[in-house]
C-alpha cells in the first residue's frame, strides 16, 4: 500500500530505478574510481595517519589501580563493609548511571542531579567492592579532568560567586559524570542497552512534542518566532525541554543513533521499531522550526552517509529535490531564511555576539566572568549592542570563554580533538558493521551538535549539557565495543 501511493511510489521508483541506472552506469563508475583515488591519497596522508592513530589508543584496555585506590579498598575490606553491601542495589552502578543518562530529558534537573550523584556513589562503591581493582583506560579522562578543574577555577573567581556557585558545581558534576558512566559500562550488552534506551526516550520525547503541537500544549514565547517574517508559524514545540532550540539540539544527538540502530538491526521487528523512532524524531525536529538545528542535522546526515557509504552521495540531489516538494511551504521558507539579517532572531544573535566579543576583549577573555545568567548580566549590559538583553552569548564557544576563560575553551577543544581521533581511529580499523555504524553515528551526531552550538548556547539547558557528556562517554565506549565482550572488563 505504501509503495502504491503516488508520492511514495514516485520516490521509490526514482531511488530504485533511476538511482541504480546512474550509480552503476559509466558516470557512476567514474565517480567511484575518483572516490577511490581520493581515498588512497587521504589514507596515505601523514596528517590523516597521525589523526587516526593516536598514541593514547595503543595502551592496554585496563590499567592497574593507583595506591590511593588500593588503600581505600583495604580499609573497605578491613571495616567489613564488603559483607554489608554485598548484593545491594547500590552495587548496580550501570543501572543507576544508565537511568540518569537515558531518562534525564523526562525528569526535572534536580532529580537528574540526584541520580547522577547516586551513580557516582554506586560506581565508587562497586570500585571498592570489585576484585581485582582495575580501571578501563579512558582516552578522554585527562582532558575531562582538566576542563572540570578550569571550570571550577572560573566558578570560584566569578564576578558573582553566589549566583555562579550552584551553576558551576552542577556543571562540574555533569562533566565528571562522563568518567563515571564510562567506568560503569562493562559489557557490550550494557552499551547496546544504553544506546537503545537513549533512542527510545528520544522517540518518547518526540511523541510528546508532536502531541504538544496538535493540541497546543505548553508555553509559547513571542521571542521564539518573528511574526513579521513567519506569520504562518504559530506554535513551536519544546516537549519536555522547555525550549524548541534545546529540543533541536537534543534531537541532533539522538537521530543519528536511531539511524545506526535501524541500519544495524538484524530482524524485521527491530527495523520497524527503530524506523518508527527515527520517523517521530524527524517529524518532531520539523515542528520545532529551528533553522540552525535543521542545518546541523543535514550536515550530520551528510557526514554519516559519506563515512558509511560514499556512493550514497548520488542520492543527495534527489533527496534535496524530494524534500523541496514534500515539505510544507512554511518549513521551506523558514529554512531558506538562514542568514537573513532582516529576521529578528538572526539580528538579535549577531548583536549579542558583537557585544560579547567586545566584553571579552576588554580583559575578561583570560579568566572569564563566571558561569550563570547573573554573572553574565553583571557585565554584559555595559557592552550590549542596541541595548539587547540576553541571558547568555548564544554561542557555546563564546560562552565557555565567558564562564571560565580562554584556557577552558582550549581544554574543551582538546577534549573534542581526542574524541574525534578516538572514533576515527576506531572507524578505520573496525570490521564489525554494527559497531562501525555506532561509531559513525557518534561522530556525525557530535559534529552536528557542534555546528548548532555556533548559533546557540547548547548548555543553557542543564539536561542537554548532561546528554552531551553522556554522548562523549558512550561514543568513546563505542570505539571499543567489540573489545568489551559479554564478560566485560572489571572496573
Amino acid at each position: 500500500m505504501i509503495r502504491e501511493s503516488m508520492i511514495i511510489g514516485t520516490i521509490w521508483n526514482l531511488f530504485t530505478h533511476d538511482y541504480q541506472k546512474v550509480a552503476w552506469g559509466p558516470l557512476g563508475q567514474k565517480f567511484v574510481l575518483m572516490c577511490r583515488w581520493f581515498a588512497r591519497q587521504w589514507r596515505a596522508s601523514a596528517i590523516v595517519q597521525w589523526f587516526c592513530s593516536p598514541r593514547f589508543l595503543r595502551s592496554g584496555d585496563t590499567a592497574e589501580a593507583g595506591k590511593l585506590r588500593c588503600a581505600a579498598r583495604r580499609a573497605y575490606q578491613a571495616l567489613g563493609l564488603s559483607r554489608i553491601v554485598s548484593g545491594s542495589m547500590f552495587l548496580q552502578c550501570f543501572l543507576w548511571c544508565a537511568f540518569a543518562a537515558a531518562f534525564c530529558p523526562l525528569l526535572p534537573t534536580m532529580a537528574v542531579l540526584g541520580l547522577t550523584i547516586v551513580g557516582f556513589g554506586a560506581t565508587m562503591l562497586y570500585d571498592l567492592h570489585a576484585s581485582p581493582i582495575r580501571r578501563k583506560t579512558f582516552s578522554l579522562r585527562l582532558p575531562v579532568l582538566v576542563y572540570a578543574a578550569l571550570y571550577l577555577i572560573g566558578t570560584l573567581t566569578s564576578v558573582n560567586l553566589r549566583s555562579s556557585l550552584f551553576v558551576g558545581v552542577l556543571s562540574i558534576v555533569f562533566i565528571l559524570f562522563s568518567i563515571v558512566l564510562y567506568d560503569a559500562v562493562e559489557t557490550q550488552r550494557q552499551l547496546d542497552a544504553l544506546i537503545a534506551a537513549l533512542v527510545t526516550v528520544g522517540a518518547a520525547v518526540s511523541c510528546y512534542g508532536i502531541l504538544q503541537y496538535l493540541f497546543r500544549w505548553g508555553y509559547q514565547s513571542q521571542a521564539w518566532v518573528d511574526n513579521d517574517m513567519f506569520s504562518t508559524i504559530q506554535f513551536r514545540v519544546s516537549s519536555t525541554l522547555q525550549n524548541p532550540n534545546m529540543l533541536g539540539q537534543y534531537l541532533i544527538l539522538m537521530i543519528p543513533l536511531g539511524g545506526a540502530k535501524l541500519l544495524g538491526a538484524k530482524d524485521g521487528w527491530r527495523r520497524f521499531y527503530y524506523l518508527a523512532c527515527c520517523g517521530v524524531m524527524c517529524v518532531c525536529m520539523l515542528l520545532t522550526f529551528p533553522r540552525g538545528a535543521w542545518l546541523a542535522l543535514l550536515f550530520a546526515g551528510l557526514v554519516f552517509f559519506v563515512m558509511w557509504k560514499p556512493r550514497l552521495l548520488f542520492l543527495a540531489p534527489f533527496a534535496i529535490l524530494a524534500l523541496y516538494f514534500v515539505l510544507p511551504e512554511t518549513v521551506v521558507s523558514r529554512f531558506t531564511s538562514i542568514g537573513n539579517l532582516a529576521d529578528h532572531s538572526t539580528s538579535y544573535r549577531v548583536s549579542i555576539w558583537l557585544g560579547t566579543i567586545a566584553m571579552l576583549r576588554d580583559g575578561y577573555w583570560l579568566r572569564g566572568i563566571g558561569p550563570g545568567e547573573a554573572a553574565f548580566n553583571a557585565i554584559y549590559p555595559f557592552y550590549s549592542y542596541h541595548t539587547v538583553v540576553a541571558p547568555h552569548s548564544h554561542n557555546l564557544y563564546l560562552q565557555i570563554i565567558c564562564d571560565a576563560g580562554i584556557f577552558a575553551l582550549i581544554a574543551f577543544l582538546w577534549l573534542l580533538l581526542r574524541y574525534f581521533r578516538t572514533l576515527c581511529g576506531a572507524i578505520r580499523r573496525e570490521e564489525e558493521e554494527e559497531s562501525r555504524l555506532l561509531q559513525i553515528a557518534f561522530t556525525s551526531g557530535m559534529l552536528g551538535f557542534l555546528v548548532q552550538a555556533m548559533t546557540d548556547y547548547s548548555f543553557y539547558n542543564y539536561r542537554v549539557m548532561l546528554l552531551f557528556w553522556v554522548y562523549l562517554a558512550a561514543g568513546a565506549l563505542s570505539a571499543r565495543r567489540t573489545r568489551l565482550g559479554e564478560g566485560g572488563i572489571l572496573v
